[in-house]
């Protein structure tokens, strides 16, 4: 019986604990996948949380870079996950259950434009480095030890003035001896300069430039845009995935081959027999030989990003197809068996 007492205690106990942990405020990540490339909210909580444990020690800048690749593989390594190099939903969920991330803190120190660390186990405000100006540590260098003031030791002591008697009753004063001149004569005033006599006539008026004529040529071109719009329901991260992916399969191909590829993602997305996601779909076990082979990870080109851009504002010259290969190196029999619509390049675009 007592037993059975402490045991329901102890329930009760660790249901009120995890009660109180769901209960608080947690930030959590966005359901994106976040990889090497990608910038914004998600890579500075993930950076903020790998430096919580010990496995970053670069800046919180929201760029996820190469450190903060290695650092997340040393992460998956260290916790036995799969090491990708992938902050998924097994990463992100480890990491919430490993740290803590104040986003408050972290947001005024980058607003500030500080250097700082974000280790767990350290009082805050140990962590923050505020800097001492440098004027004020130069002063502290060159004041003397004791702290006294050597400006008055310097000064020289005023020479003692010289005691004039008084004068007898009725002598005349004496008249002070007059002071010698100095043997140098007097500087004379430099002579001005001559003045040239103004000439008889007058400077006839420049005429003023003529404001250039527009070449009729030039208006024609079109203006290079200085920034991109990102179509509503698509992510920076997403674009970044879907270029490396066009990058990684179709460089080389011809621009339209391009789209094509990127509009076949596209496609999957919206079908209901593959997932529903960007990086769900890149991603999925043997679907993209650029993800088998290593090539996703290659910097894409302005080519592949437009490519993309492309595709998600409705350009589809794939025909609507779900899949697509190359002939030439297709060794699976199943995709031949596919409906072929159109072939673009080396690439055979099928449902």
């Amino acid at each position: 019986m007592k037993s059975t007492l402490i045991k329901c205690l102890l329930l009760s106990f660790v249901l009120t604990i995890t009660s109180i942990h769901h209960n608080q405020e947690v930030y959590a990540f966005s359901p994106q996948v976040v990889q090497h490339g990608a910038t914004g909210e998600d890579v500075v909580e993930l950076q903020a949380r790998l430096q919580y444990i010990g496995f970053y020690n670069g800046q919180i800048d929201g760029v996820f870079d190469w450190g903060t690749y290695w650092a997340l593989r040393h992460f998956q390594h260290e916790f036995g996950m799969k090491v990708d190099g992938l902050a998924g939903d097994q990463v992100k969920d480890m990491l919430e259950r490993a740290t803590d991330y104040d986003e408050a803190f972290v947001r005024e120190n980058l607003k500030a434009g500080r250097t700082f660390t974000h280790y767990g186990g350290m009082n805050k405000e140990d962590q923050v480095k505020h800097e001492q100006p440098p004027a004020q540590e130069q002063q502290k260098k060159e004041q003397p030890p004791g702290g006294e003031d050597q400006s008055d030791q310097e000064k020289p002591d005023p020479k003692p003035e010289q005691q004039v008697p008084d004068p007898e009753p009725g002598a005349e004063p004496e008249q002070p001896a007059p002071e010698p001149e100095p043997d140098a004569e007097p500087e004379q005033p430099a002579p001005e300069p001559e003045q040239e006599p103004e000439p008889d006539f007058q400077e006839e008026p420049q005429p003023e430039p003529e404001a250039e004529q527009p070449d009729p040529e030039q208006d024609g071109e079109p203006i290079e845009p200085t920034s991109v719009n990102v179509p509503n329901g698509y992510s920076q991260n997403d674009i970044q995935l879907m270029a490396q992916a066009v990058y990684g399969e179709a460089r080389g191909e011809p621009y339209e081959g391009q789209v094509a590829v990127a509009a076949v993602i596209l496609n999957r997305i919206q079908s209901s027999t593959f997932p529903n996601t960007v990086s769900s779909v890149i991603f999925e076990p043997l679907a993209f030989t650029a993800v088998a082979d290593g090539q996703i990870y290659m910097d894409p080109d302005d080519t592949a990003r437009r490519a993309v851009l492309d595709a998600i504002n409705g350009w589809d010259p794939s025909g609507e197809a779900i899949y697509y290969f190359n002939p030439d190196t297709a060794t699976s029999t199943w995709i031949w068996s596919r409906p072929h619509i159109k072939r673009i390049g080396k690439h055979i675009f099928c449902m």
